[in-house]
């Protein structure tokens, strides 16, 4: 033991006294200990960030969007549709009518695809707030309690929509935080009333404030929950707008033209978006296929929708993800085995540059595994001054890049 801790003393005297090689010896080490920590940690955020993602769109979700067609994007099976259409008939064929996405698409996806949890409509519509003297524009929402569960929001106070509430369309709203702020700061606003559009609406709950960044949010096209106005759907139907009512405008809309050559491009569907949770995440792939036949079926073979599955679109991204943090864990490692080297190669160069002294050493009796000892201790010491200064640049890094 005597003789471990003099050779450790001497390995701590050659470092001492060659100070400007150690420094540069552990330079390697630094930068190859900072990079692995660093991309560990970036790559650390990204799944976190993915994890995030998930957790705003909800699992096992089929997300329904509907679409308004311009001329020329109708298709493959709708041009095919109109020209044995005209074949028949020996006229020329008519673009097909679409009724648009409506609940009873919502009934029938309900009775036709097994493995049905929830399901829930959205019918968006951009209208004017007033309340207390303060007006602003802000999104209504006309939605069923299904929204609430699929979307992970919670009730920071009041309650959510009774059925009487949805199956009557009564006149009450749940608003988020951002609203209660600008329109109720100093004030309790369950149970007092604000004005959308042209109608007044009871608030019976307000959100909980739901923390996303401008990028996920835009990343997954949703909308930031904080900001909206919360209505029973039979409610937007009923005292918004019912974009359900077929007229002669809308038959020509629904074909492009308003009657004077002016294209249109106003929504002629009664909902803007449906979720579908299934039981089972195994059947996303299969079930959205077959949700989207039923939809083209219903429509007149118009693909006037739009299927998706976010988490399976977050899965691929998130594999992506892997392999790309692989390969930057990967480059920080060649990095630091760099470093390991660049000690070897110096620590040789040391041993020849030091003959004297380790002769000089073996004369006054030191063994060679003394020798092997000191030189060891020296690479030791060196790697473990270069790690701990690497560790510190690596964490100081991490935090830089999750800031900036």
């Amino acid at each position: 033991m005597q003789r471990t801790i003099f050779n450790f003393i001497l390995a701590m005297e050659g470092v001492k006294d060659n100070i400007l090689r150690s420094v540069l010896t552990a330079l390697g080490i630094v930068f190859g200990v900072a990079a692995v920590i660093a991309m560990l940690a970036i790559g650390t955020g990204a799944k976190q960030a993915l994890l995030d993602q998930m957790k705003l769109i909800g699992t096992n979700n089929i997300v329904i969007n509907s679409l308004v067609l311009k001329e020329g994007e109708e298709s493959e099976a709708t041009a095919n549709t109109a020209q044995a259409s005209s074949s028949n008939n020996g006229k020329e064929g008519k673009k097909p009518w679409s009724p648009g996405l409506t609940l009873e698409d919502l009934k029938a996806i309900e009775k036709v695809l097994p493995g049905v949890d929830k399901i829930s409509p959205e019918v968006v519509e951009q209208t004017n707030l007033v309340q207390g003297g303060k007006t602003g524009k802000a999104k209504v929402v006309g939605i069923t309690n299904a929204f609430f569960e699929l979307n992970n929001l919670g009730l920071a106070t009041g309650n959510f929509f009774h059925d009487e509430h949805i199956e009557g369309g009564k006149p009450v709203c749940i608003i988020g935080q951002t609203v209660q702020t600008k329109y109720f700061p100093e004030t309790e606003p369950i149970g007092q009333w604000i004005k959308c559009g042209t109608s007044w609406f009871k608030i019976i709950g307000v959100l909980e404030k739901r923390l996303a960044s401008k990028e996920s949010l835009e990343n997954l096209g949703i909308r930031d929950y904080n900001a909206d106005v919360y209505i029973p759907v039979s409610s937007a139907m009923l005292r918004l707008k019912n974009r359900a009512k077929v007229t002669a405008s809308k038959l020509k809309q629904n074909d492009w033209d308003d009657g004077e050559g002016n294209k249109k491009e106003e929504s002629y569907h009664q909902l803007d978006k449906v979720v579908v949770r299934l039981e089972d995440s195994g059947t996303l792939q299969v079930s959205a296929e077959v949700i989207a036949k039923i939809l083209k079926r219903r429509h007149k073979n118009l693909v006037d929708f739009e299927v998706e599955v976010p988490e399976l679109l977050l899965q691929q991204q998130q594999k992506t993800q892997d392999i790309f943090n692989s390969v930057l864990a990967a480059i920080a490692g060649i990095s630091l085995l760099v470093g390991g080297i660049g000690i070897m190669n110096i620590m040789l160069a040391s041993v020849m540059e030091r003959i004297k002294e380790i002769g000089v050493r073996r004369s006054l009796g030191a063994r060679e595994g003394d020798i092997v000892l000191q030189f060891l201790f020296e690479a030791v010491i060196i790697s473990l001054i270069g790690g701990i200064l690497g560790v510190g640049l690596g964490v100081v890094s991490a935090v830089l890049v999750s800031k900036y």
